[in-house]
């Protein structure tokens, strides 16, 4: 129990410092980490709008509130400095005459209600602000200003985060692993893609950028060196008809990074490759992309997807997402280079060719014969 205990702990703590080592997670995040940033963090309040945006639920709610309960209290305190400084609170002892500039004001309590009544403009009718001072009417109409832009700017901030394409591109699924097989007599790495909305993505584009770490000729040692990969569908890889799962492929050929692997060395290399699909989304015309990413563990060689998208008796097309990521097993070359081998080896056999070194000698015939 001891040993199956520590095995899946040591499993665990493996798959734990393979996850960190991603640059995108599966469900499209960048896990990188900003150090030494000679700027000070105060160039992000330039762009408030963005920044709030992109701050966390939590975060967002957090200042949500507090700007709220800051402004009531704020103008709650400069509210019970007017009545205080004008003597309207009742341990003055007001006259029977005297006219205050808020009514109804008895303490630093009943400051922020009147204070939350005029900036959510809910106006009980119990509170009012009389004509008596000047001061009390220019805050009035300045926590009334302040109080509309501060709706305004809250509001907006949550319904542009919930109206986000980001939030779209959760309903874009890709495959947990990729596979490489033979598709059409070449060699391919396929990824398959499937939009969960019956709604389309306007103008999908699907391309990929392969992470790895290369050695220049002069000795730099490049981190996260970024290799194009093409991705193609056999009905082109612009303007797709995304109703249903797509298979995406990239032919493994002699300008493909993946063309001096094989199924035995897979394993150790060390890649990360990133896809991702762009698009407009069809009911806010606002741009989408998502990512995801593979490192070799996940590409499995000699696998095909197994098929998902049926036809029913009453004519429908269905699709089977219990089988979305499934694989199956099939004959595929262990390496690019073997494939194309073979191949060239079999069309020198149909064609034939013509040897330099043979000579053809003629050898004279005699009749004669001895007896």
């Amino acid at each position: 129990m001891f040993s199956y205990l520590r095995e899946r702990f040591t499993s665990h703590l493996r798959e734990r410092g393979r996850r960190r080592a991603r640059l995108v997670s599966k469900d499209g995040r960048c896990n990188i980490e900003f150090g030494n940033v000679e700027r000070s963090r105060f160039v992000f309040l330039i762009d408030i709008w963005t920044t709030i945006l992109d701050l966390r639920w939590r975060y967002k709610m957090t200042i949500f509130i507090s700007a709220f309960l800051g402004s009531w209290f704020l103008f709650g305190l400069l509210w019970y400095v007017v009545a205080y400084i004008h003597k309207d609170l009742p341990e003055f002892n007001p006259s029977i005459n005297h006219t205050p500039c808020v009514e109804n004001i008895n303490g630093l309590t009943s400051a922020f209600l009147f204070s939350l009544e005029t900036q959510v403009t809910i106006g009980y009718g119990f509170r009012c602000v009389t004509e008596q001072c000047a001061t009390a009417i220019f805050l009035l109409i300045f926590q009334s200003i302040l109080g509309v832009i501060i709706n305004s700017f809250m509001c907006g901030a949550i319904l542009a985060k919930i109206s986000r394409s980001k939030n779209r591109a959760k309903t874009i699924t890709f495959s947990k692993n990729a596979v490489i097989s033979k598709r059409g007599g070449k060699l391919c790495l396929l990824i398959r893609v499937a939009n969960l909305r019956k709604s389309l993505l306007i103008g999908s584009h699907i391309y990929g950028k392969l992470l790895k770490t290369t050695i220049t000729p002069e000795g730099e040692t490049i981190i996260l060196d970024q290799v194009n990969i093409e991705f193609v569908v056999d009905a082109g890889n612009e303007n797709l008809f995304f109703i249903s799962p797509l298979t995406i492929y990239h032919v493994i050929d002699k300008n493909s990074p993946f063309f001096h692997m094989a199924a035995e060395t897979l394993l150790q290399q060390d890649f990360e490759l990133v896809v991702f699909l762009d698009g407009t989304v069809e009911a806010t015309s606002a741009t989408c992309q998502v990512r995801t990413s593979y490192i070799p563990e996940e590409v499995l060689w000699g696998y095909r997807f197994a098929p998902i998208v049926s036809k029913t008796k009453e004519g429908k097309y269905r699709v089977d997402f219990q089988n979305f990521s499934k694989t199956v097993a099939v004959e595929t070359p262990h390496c690019a280079f073997c494939l194309y081998n073979e191949k060239e080896a079999k069309a020198k056999e149909k064609k034939g060719y013509d040897n330099p070194g043979f000579v053809l000698s003629e050898v004279s015939e005699t009749s004669d014969t001895k007896m």
